[in-house]
């Protein structure tokens, strides 16, 4: 199981990339950290999540 945003989800196995394609977050505007580490989006692809992980997505809204 891998904690996003106090949620625990089983998506373990799976990359950064493939679970942003199952939400409504614009890759974008979004900041992702995984155990308290910024993921660069480049590597958002090559980030795999494992059993016990906490992930954090943060979005970005602008406004004035």
């Amino acid at each position: 199981m891998v904690k996003i945003n106090g949620k625990e989800l089983n998506i373990a196995g799976k990359t950064v990339a493939e679970y942003l394609l199952t939400t409504p977050y614009d890759p974008k505007r979004i900041a992702v950290e995984r155990n308290g580490d910024i993921v660069p989006k480049s590597q958002y692809g090559k980030t795999i999540l494992k059993d016990g992980d906490s992930v954090e997505v943060v979005s970005f809204v602008g406004g004035g």
